[in-house]
């Protein structure tokens, strides 16, 4: 999916937006990857010496994610997807600029416009971060 295409999927723009490529999307399942550098704002200071990726943009870039499969729901200017909730987060191995995560989020649950899902972060072939998260549709502010 070109960059074009995550765009129109969701609202996020840099330097928020956590997902350079769609690998593979099906109606329940979507992986991703993105590639993260050492201007990238949040590695500035985190740490100055030891540089590493925040685990809560681990978990944001998983969401987008989400994002991008629930698109796929929404009707045009219809919803924002926003978080509502975020369970079970297990950090397991650091990322640090110049890695390239994978997420691959599964939707468990559908229940109107709540969306239920599970994530996982792998980097290097080895698990990052595990979560489940669940998102809602919020009225389009542009609207």
């Amino acid at each position: 999916m070109t960059l074009e295409q995550i765009h129109a999927a969701i609202p996020h723009r840099a330097p928020m937006l956590l997902v350079d490529e769609i690998v593979e999307q099906s109606e329940e399942k979507i992986i991703c990857r993105k590639t993260f550098h050492e201007d990238e704002f949040f590695v500035q200071g985190h740490y100055p010496d030891y540089p590493l990726v925040p685990g809560v943009i681990l978990c944001e870039a998983a969401m987008q994610t989400g994002a991008i499969l629930l698109s796929q729901f929404v009707g045009e200017g219809s919803g924002v997807p926003v978080a509502t909730r975020m369970n079970n987060i297990k950090f397991r191995k650091m990322v640090r600029p110049g890695d390239t995560i994978e997420m691959e989020v599964t939707l468990t649950e559908r229940m109107a416009d709540a969306f239920f899902m599970k994530a996982k972060v792998s980097c290097n072939g080895k698990v990052s971060v595990r979560l489940d998260f669940a998102c809602t549709l919020a009225p389009n502010p542009a609207e």
